[in-house]
């Protein structure tokens, strides 16, 4: 749960983290491959990892992530569970046998509110999407480990996916168990590939205080920032070793780029004046030096956890909007060069985001080309279904109920394809929030911060529920802090109405107006936060004022019934839905 703007401590120790996939052999039935896959981890998985000392710290679909004191415990576990896979397998008809495969790695983890995150885990994943059915392969560093316990063949150096330098492979010699040969249902990694054409380096932060504590606090933001990047999995975050090369040395930005394959740099600085700390951040295109961003934090110096944790949530929660931006306009200046997905996907991308009737045809065109191309493409799966969705709300689909239905089904299928994109939940909550399942859309929404605290977007939609169940000073926090987040976001205009949807219903009827009016300037297209501006100069008794407004209204929305259509569909009270549209009768809307 997000509440109060409360931030985890974050801590670090050195880990030995097991990965841990697991598939059926044949496909099957979508729901009877899910009850299949959940029985494996409740029954085997979890406890096992439990009894040989370790903890399981994200489990998603068909993917376990643990965490183990030592190497040697994290290596028993494998082979235990190996082999109880085996012997599970013998009870099972052949369709619904499972396959497990295994990655280990050994390394400093960062932990924080119940979430593992660093390179010792990013590694693990990447040697547990290298092995075969039955396979356990580790790095070299847990081999050093555990060498004199088991037998091992050298796989040599590989080149991991977002992992700078070549990891030196080994796995566990003998037989992997009795999965045929010839079948392997990992047809694809387990986790997303992403496109290194618009990756990101964060150099470290420069200490320009003369004061050694203030190393550490740099150190710590750079961290803590590459950390919160790369958990969007909206584009690569080279890995905090390969960034780390640079510190202290006066660096070329272009050479930067072109030494870690990066479009985009970030840079920064730690000041310290008394009990003043200003941090200063800048945004890089590495290939023409320009910059995209700069921003300055200027802050007290209290508890420098805190602050570390804070700095980083708002650099970010700021950088990710500005590359997808630039990303998208610079690649919406030019046709189509090829059926690239990446590109269909921008383009899609950049028509979304004009939000009109015609342009949302066009982006589902795009979007579908995309997956069409690459059906194992989370970012076009979500994207899709937000628009989707957006044309059964807005009226621009003959048959809303059939949007909503797809977009429900789209929604889920992102998930699937990635369950740790933040986005993918955000959008079937997005979607859950049209169809009446609130439960379902909060827990969504949750889970989109939980993946990444950063997400401006989900703390404003997340802020929009609380607001139709009634929690509207927690909506309000949430919206506001998912503006200050992103205070520049091309979104701004969706999310200024659940600020005025909340301080409406509190009959804060000012405040309603001013958010909706943001909202109505922003984008005459969207007429949600206008209806607040009618609705609340008429309970202001601003009658000519909200009449005014109505006609603006009344050019989206010709009559009374489709508004309250929408209220209705979100609104879960009787007594907000009249509320509301007691607002815009006393207007003269009919």
């Amino acid at each position: 749960m997000v509440s109060g703007g409360v931030t985890e401590r974050v801590s670090r120790r050195l880990a030995a983290i097991l990965v841990v996939g697991y598939r059926r052999l044949a496909p099957g039935d979508e729901l009877d491959r899910v009850i299949g896959l959940r029985a494996v981890f409740a029954e085997l998985i979890e406890p096992l990892t439990r009894e040989c000392g370790g903890s399981i710290f994200k489990e998603a679909g068909d993917l376990a992530l643990g965490e183990f004191s030592d190497a040697l415990s994290g290596m028993r576990c494998a082979a235990i569970l190996r082999d109880a896979v085996v012997l599970k397998n013998q009870t099972l008809a052949p369709e619904r046998r499972i396959a497990i495969r295994f990655g280990i790695n050994l390394g400093n983890i960062i932990a924080e509110g119940g979430d593992v995150f660093g390179d010792a885990v990013n590694i693990a994943a990447r040697l547990e999407s290298l092995a075969g059915p039955g396979s356990i392969c580790v790095s070299q560093a847990v081999y050093d480990e555990v060498a004199d316990q088991f037998e091992f063949e050298d796989l040599g150096f590989k080149t991991l996916k977002n992992i700078q330098r070549p990891v030196r492979v080994w796995r566990i010699a003998g037989a992997t168990g009795d999965w045929p040969e010839d079948v392997n249902p990992w047809h694809i990694t387990s986790l997303d590939e992403f496109d290194n054409r618009r990756a990101i380096a964060v150099l470290p932060f420069m200490n320009f205080s003369g004061d050694p504590e203030q190393e550490f606090f740099a150190d710590g933001i750079t961290e803590d920032i590459i950390s919160r990047l790369a958990g969007w999995r909206a584009f690569p975050v080279i890995a905090r070793n390969s960034s780390f090369n640079y510190k202290g040395k006066t660096v070329d930005i272009k050479k930067v780029g072109e030494e870690l394959g990066v479009r985009y740099v970030l840079e920064g600085s730690v000041r310290k004046s008394g009990r003043r700390v200003r941090v200063t951040m800048q945004l890089i295109r590495a290939d023409t030096n320009h910059h995209i961003t700069a921003e300055r934090y200027d802050r007290d110096l209290t508890d420098l956890f805190d602050l570390q944790d804070e700095i980083a949530h708002k650099i970010a929660g700021a950088i990710e909007p500005e590359i997808l931006k630039f990303e998208r306009e610079r690649i919406a200046e030019r046709p189509p060069q090829s059926e690239d997905a990446y590109e269909l996907y921008q383009h899609g991308m950049w028509h979304h985001y004009r939000n009109t009737r015609a342009d949302n045809v066009e982006a589902q065109s795009y979007f579908r080309r995309a997956l069409a191309i690459d059906a194992q493409y989370p970012q076009a799966a979500a994207a899709l279904t937000i628009a989707v969705l957006n044309a059964g709300f807005l009226g621009w689909a003959e048959d809303a109920e059939a949007n909503f239905g797809e977009a429900y089904e789209l929604g889920q299928s992102a998930i699937r394809l990635d369950p740790r994109y933040p986005n993918a939940h955000y959008a079937l909550g997005l979607v859950c929030m049209w169809t009446q399942r609130i439960d379902r859309a909060i827990a969504a929404l949750e889970e989109a911060i939980s993946l990444n605290p950063s997400f401006a977007a989900a703390h404003v939609m997340l802020g929009q529920m609380y607001v139709y169940v009634g929690r509207r000073a927690e909506a309000i926090e949430l919206a506001e802090t998912g503006i200050r987040l992103s205070p520049a976001d091309p979104r701004l205009d969706r999310w200024l109405p659940a600020l005025a949807g909340a301080h409406y219903q509190l009959r804060h009827y000012a405040e309603a107006v001013e958010a909706g009016r943001r909202s109505w300037t922003l984008n005459r297209n969207w007429p949600h936060g206008l209806r607040y501006v009618v609705a609340g100069l008429a309970q202001l008794g601003r009658i000519k004022d909200a009449q005014a407004a109505l006609t603006e209204l009344m050019q989206l929305d010709a009559n009374l019934e489709y508004s309250a259509s929408v209220f209705r569909r979100n609104w879960p009270n009787p007594a907000d839905v009249d509320h509301l549209l007691d607002g815009l009768r006393k207007a003269g809307f009919e």
